[in-house]
């Protein structure tokens, strides 16, 4: 469940650094492919919510494997029009888009998911431990 923890960093700017960085180094198209998400702990549930704005529901593909949440947003350049037009800058980016969580201690059958406004919510209830129940046993 650690894997669901947010890396905290004392530098708000970071990413943005090394993004920045990347792009210097190995050019303007080659900055990370992720998305940003945030996850909030209810109590019985964590929520998870993906950022993914631009996208359709059929754009999405959430994979669960032992204890590996796994998302994927898939974004496919639009047609020839758009790769011919007079652009001075192109920021925006195509291609697939994924981030893997690890999932452990969630009861991954109740897991439920919802797409509205650019927003993926996932709902991941937290597995109830298992009580051992006493048994009488009866003497012949």
């Amino acid at each position: 469940m650690f894997g669901m923890l947010p890396f905290e960093n004392s530098n708000d700017n970071f990413f943005d650094t090394f993004d920045n960085f990347q792009r210097r180094f190995f050019g303007e198209g080659s900055s990370v492919p992720a998305f940003r998400t945030d996850i909030r702990d209810e109590g019985d549930r964590f929520v998870l919510e993906c950022e993914l704005p631009g996208f359709r529901k059929e754009d999405l593909h959430l994979d669960l494997k032992d204890g590996i949440l796994t998302i994927t947003a898939q974004r496919q350049e639009g047609g020839e029009a758009q790769k011919a037009g007079n652009y001075i800058r192109r920021e925006r980016r195509y291609g697939s888009f994924t981030r893997s969580f690890d999932v452990t201690g969630i009861d991954e059958s109740a897991v439920t998911a919802a797409y509205r406004d650019g927003i993926l919510e996932l709902s991941l209830p937290k597995a109830r431990p298992v009580v051992p129940q006493s048994k009488r046993i009866a003497i012949d």
